[in-house]
């Protein structure tokens, strides 16, 4: 399956089968995960079968049904941390997608997690995932050209990568960012206020890469 289409298929899911992660799956998932925390910097720390954190969550409209399966994105506290989270758990969440795995990013509707955060150390966010009972619903999206800014004609690779931005996940899909092409340079930042926008930036960065095979100059 081309990254594009692993994009589409990949929805928020909150409602789960109770169905355990194979063996050589969670193999798969540690090892990618592990690759990550080494290529990042960051600390992605995996729980398979732990149901506490999501039973502790107080009653809201995202409410999760079966979630029992989480990882949670933990680093050393500094500006960046946040658009790292991002950009490298968009990773680990597509790849998840890859094998037939559905997920959720979770803000506030989730207990105590059971992950290990040292003094130096934020907790960013936490990742749901699992067996979906449905694959999720696509979102809306803003128009393209209310998200990005370019000099002259749209280059083929330039609306691939649009295309994959407007399918990231955001927080409450808030999409609060602007990608710009000037002809030499590509940049991409934040534009106005919202919740979780440096996280969202990440994410959103990631696909376009993924997608255009292009990279970003800052």
């Amino acid at each position: 399956m081309e990254n594009i289409d692993i994009m589409k298929a990949r929805h928020s899911v909150r409602q789960y089968e109770d169905k355990p992660v194979p063996e050589e799956i969670k193999r798969q998932i540690i090892e990618k995960a592990a690759m990550l925390n080494d290529k990042s910097g960051l600390n992605i720390q995996l729980f398979f079968n732990e149901p506490e954190c999501f039973k502790a969550a107080k009653p809201h409209y995202g409410n999760f049904v079966g979630a029992r399966n989480y990882f949670v994105i933990v680093g050393k506290r500094d500006a960046d941390l946040e658009e790292r989270a991002g950009y490298y758990g968009e990773d680990l969440v597509l790849f998840l997608q890859s094998l037939g795995l559905g997920s959720c990013w979770v803000a506030l509707t989730h207990g105590k997690t059971k992950a290990v955060v040292q003094r130096e150390e934020k907790q960013v966010i936490v990742v749901a995932f699992g067996y979906g009972k449905t694959p999720g619903v696509q979102h809306k999206s803003r128009p393209v050209e209310t998200l990005c800014s370019v000099t002259g004609e749209m280059p083929d690779w330039f609306k691939t990568g649009m295309e994959a931005a407007c399918l990231s996940p955001t927080a409450m899909n808030q999409q609060k960012f602007v990608i710009s092409w000037d002809g030499e340079k590509l940049s991409a930042k934040v534009k106005g206020l919202g919740v979780y926008t440096k996280l969202d930036l990440g994410i959103v960065k990631h696909d376009f890469e993924l997608a255009s095979g292009h990279k970003f100059d800052e």
